[in-house]
């Protein structure tokens, strides 16, 4: 069979990365407290530490995520009838074979849609898939899931897959907008596979984000390096402490960068200057712990009812599935 040629839709170039980027910092130096979101964690150096994160002793995410998907994708296949993916924040693409598998092995798959906002990272894996399924269309997606949702191609029964409880990393609000924004873009054929971690004790949570290697500490000091290559900045890395900690009135886990001493830090890109007083810290990302009546209030707020609710045999990682209820029903 022919292997089809990846279609490529390109919406966020390099210029926009920059400008988001300095108005990220710019917002989140004047911010109390100081914070830095996320998605700018993941250069080339990161990104390898985070894929060490995955196979970290302390890190069950991944394991636990991995194993409801071999035990219940051909479920997932059969409930579905799908005959496309989307994968939001897709990176390699590399666990989504199971569900691709599963979809393939029952005869309907006919496109994966791959999104997220690395182009170099996407073609590499919109043409490995295209030659591990051929026949299979591949339309990739270069975008920002908190801008270009409506971008996404239409038509057919997807499954739109949100992995690895990406969705922690977004502050209520942001997750409210973003299942509501989602919800939009979705007809009654089609379903949100959605990935959650679950609230455990102080001592596992902290522990994922403290591994004893320090490779997670190492990932987020990381995110200066990228401030200085991307802004000219001056950050010092050894100036600064990493520290993961569980947020019992918020239920996640926040991530922390802590001055060591009272420093002040030029970013000449952005003609600003910021100062740290000694053991000020800097939040570069949260991680929410859901509890499955908080995912199932979200998604109805946002227009969904949970048909399948999945989790691993240590009750750690949920997947949901969920479809999208129509307008004025309730």
């Amino acid at each position: 069979m022919t292997v089809v040629t990846p279609q490529i839709d390109v919406h966020l170039g390099q210029d926009d990365l920059e400008r988001e980027l300095r108005a990220d910092v710019l917002a989140g130096l004047r911010s109390t407290p100081k914070r830095l979101p996320p998605k700018w964690f993941y250069d080339d150096r990161g990104s390898e530490l985070f894929d060490e994160i995955t196979r970290l002793p302390e890190y069950y995410l991944t394991r636990r995520e991995r194993e409801i998907l071999y035990s219940e994708a051909a479920t997932l296949a059969r409930l579905t009838d799908a005959d496309t993916l989307v994968e939001l924040g897709s990176g390699t693409s590399e666990k989504t074979l199971l569900i691709l598998d599963a979809l393939h092995g029952r005869g309907s798959l006919n496109r994966y849609v791959p999104f997220d906002v690395s182009e170099a990272t996407l073609r590499c894996a919109a043409q490995r898939i295209a030659e591990r399924y051929p026949g299979v269309a591949v339309h990739a997606v270069v975008g920002d899931f908190s801008r270009h949702l409506e971008l996404l191609p239409i038509g057919g029964r997807r499954i739109v897959a949100f992995l690895g409880s990406t969705i922690g990393n977004l502050y209520p609000k942001e997750r409210a907008r973003f299942l509501q924004s989602l919800r939009e873009t979705m007809t009654p054929n089609d379903r949100l596979l959605l990935g959650t971690d679950l609230m455990k004790d102080r001592q596992r949570l902290e522990a994922a984000y403290n591994d004893a290697a320090g490779v997670t500490a190492a990932f987020n000091l990381n995110i200066l390096s990228v401030m200085n290559q991307a802004l000219d900045a001056n950050f010092d890395p050894q100036g600064f402490e990493h520290v993961a900690r569980l947020d019992t009135a918020n239920d996640w886990i926040e991530m922390m960068l802590r001055s060591r001493e009272k420093q002040t830090v030029r970013l000449k890109a952005l003609e600003v200057t910021a100062t740290f007083e000694d053991g000020e810290e800097m939040r570069t990302e949260i991680s929410t712990k859901f509890r499955a009546s908080l995912a199932k209030e979200e998604l109805a707020t946002a227009g969904f009812e949970i048909e399948r609710w999945w989790t691993d045999s240590h009750d750690d990682f949920a997947l949901s599935v969920s479809r999208p209820r129509s307008v004025g029903s309730s």
